[in-house]
């Protein structure tokens, strides 16, 4: 059977989908065609909708196949819609937004079948049955209408990653994808994260398995990893197969979860690749001899996510347990191993106000990481976040189903005050950081924020667009005197330091 997949990512950060990746290749090996496309401004424009119906019908698929999250749901319903008046085939979804949204999916009568969880075993199962002719009905994993019903059927296990076969890079267009992201590759060790953060799906994802299979965390096995072995014969095929791979960046969850696998894999790793990488790892599982191990195999950037620097956020709202003085620490210990620092953060929780906000920005100023990047909350539906955000009554549900991405605005109503208070510091975050640090252009931004926080929104709204341009001119200028500073750089929400940016030559560097 063909089974031609669509995962739009429309105004949004260019990924890449490596589920879809691993099932193409369950896939072929069973024998089955596979088509992929991936709809992203980064690679190509997006098409109308005669374009669009043109190139599904060219690729004569038996299944169409939508991989989606919640902020791509409404693009996905209006190419669903496309597809529908020329095509009488399966129509199938998966994705977190079908784990969490399955009835509400199904009821608009787009799609004929919804997959849960993790779904290579699931989705193979599912279509060598429709190629026999059997039903699928009883398939794990997927949620169907059966007579007049919706049917979701409970999942199955997690599979085993060490099992997988190879992810099916070539039918993806993988060329086309480090060429769109400057060459920085993206690369996943493991699944799975033994935190229960309420703003994260992996919440979501141990409670559908446990009560479907009736077992523990422990039994769940949730937190799995590929064997090293597996991820350097993956990183030898990149380097032998495509072109212009500048940094490896490993999107696990936490890569550092387990440091006799770090330290196994950095060994390894320096033997076939001088190419730096990044990783992402948590305060609390991050060490001197963590970071010694992945300063010697070239880690270039050590991310942390810290979303909130009031703990008053992090322990009532996200449920995130770590202090202030142990961020600090860890943004230290990379520096002091010669690696860049980089923090997430995000603003416009619930319940949060102005003290919080200042608390996050002061947090910066005196942990000074390499780099902080920063998104607006986004209530996720089926999380607890987006449950404590709607017992407050916060959500703009009209704002919310339109946005596309974390990066724009909030979908959160607060004040008008705090509404504005949230519009300045998510435009130009890098000046309020710049402001409370002990940096030398601290008293030149305090100037200019104390200008900012005076402006009712008729003025800020005059001179917000022009306020990115503003911050080039002054980081030039201060660049210029060789003195130290926060500025805007490599896209429009990230906040970078003078000391790095200065000295590195590589404009693909995002």
């Amino acid at each position: 059977m063909k089974i031609l997949f669509i995962y739009p990512s429309t105004e949004s950060q260019l990924g890449f989908n490596y589920g879809v990746a691993h099932m193409a290749s369950v896939l072929k090996d069973a024998g089955h065609q596979v088509g992929f496309w991936q709809l992203c401004e980064d690679i190509e424009p997006l098409p109308d909708e005669e374009e669009f119906i043109r190139r599904v019908i060219s690729q004569k698929p038996d299944i169409i196949a939508f991989s989606v999250v919640t902020n791509q749901w409404p693009y996905t319903q209006k190419l669903a819609s496309w597809a529908r008046k020329k095509l009488s085939i399966p129509f199938v979804i998966g994705g977190i937004h079908a784990l969490v949204n399955t009835r509400e999916i199904l009821d608009t009568g787009l799609f004929d079948y919804a997959f849960r969880g993790e779904c290579e075993e699931a989705f193979l199962e599912f279509v060598e049955k429709l190629k026999r002719g059997e039903s699928v009905e009883n398939v794990r994993n997927l949620a169907l209408v059966h007579e007049g019903k919706i049917k979701i059927n409970p999942v199955r296990p997690m599979p085993d990653l060490t099992k997988l076969p190879f992810k099916d890079y070539q039918g993806m267009d993988f060329q086309k994808i480090i060429d769109a992201k400057h060459g920085w590759v993206g690369l996943m060790a493991s699944r799975g994260c033994p935190f229960s953060c309420t703003y994260c799906f992996n919440h979501v994802m141990v409670k559908t398995y446990k009560d479907d299979l009736k077992c523990s965390f422990k039994q769940l096995n949730y937190i799995r990893r590929f064997s090293v072995k597996q991820m350097i014969r993956e990183i030898e095929h990149l380097q032998k197969n495509y072109r212009n791979i500048k940094m490896f960046i490993f999107d696990d969850d936490l890569f550092t979860f387990d440091k006799a696998y770090v330290k196994e894999f950095c060994q390894a790793y320096k033997k076939v690749s001088g190419i730096p990488f990044v990783v992402n790892a948590h305060v609390g599982f991050f060490d001197d001899e963590c970071a010694k191990a992945l300063a010697q195999a070239n880690c270039k950037i050590v991310k942390f996510g810290v979303e909130s620097g009031s703990p008053k956020i992090r322990n009532r709202i996200l449920n995130r347990h770590m202090s202030n003085e142990k961020i600090v620490e860890a943004v230290k210990t990379v520096a002091d191993h010669g690696m860049h620092s980089s923090v997430f953060l995000i603003i416009g929780f619930p319940h949060e106000d102005r003290d919080d906000l200042f608390e996050t920005i002061k947090l910066m100023a005196a942990a000074k990481p390499g780099r902080f990047r920063w998104t607006y909350f986004f209530p996720f539906p089926g999380t607890k976040s987006h449950q404590i955000s709607f017992d407050g009554g916060y959500i703009n549900s009209g704002k919310m189903e339109k946005l596309k991405n974390f990066t724009d605005e909030s979908c959160l109503e607060f004040s008008p005050e705090h509404n504005l208070l949230l519009k300045k510091i998510g435009h130009i975050m890098p000046w309020f950081v710049n402001t409370f640090s002990d940096l030398p252009v601290s008293e030149f931004y305090a100037e200019r924020i104390k200008e900012i926080l005076a402006m009712d929104k008729d003025q800020w709204t005059k001179v917000s667009p022009n306020m990115q341009a503003e911050d080039k001119k002054y980081s030039l200028r201060f660049s210029e005197k060789g003195l130290s500073h926060y500025a805007i750089k490599y896209n429009r929400f990230m906040g970078v330091i003078s000391d790095y940016f200065l000295h590195d030559n590589d404009p693909s560097n995002k």
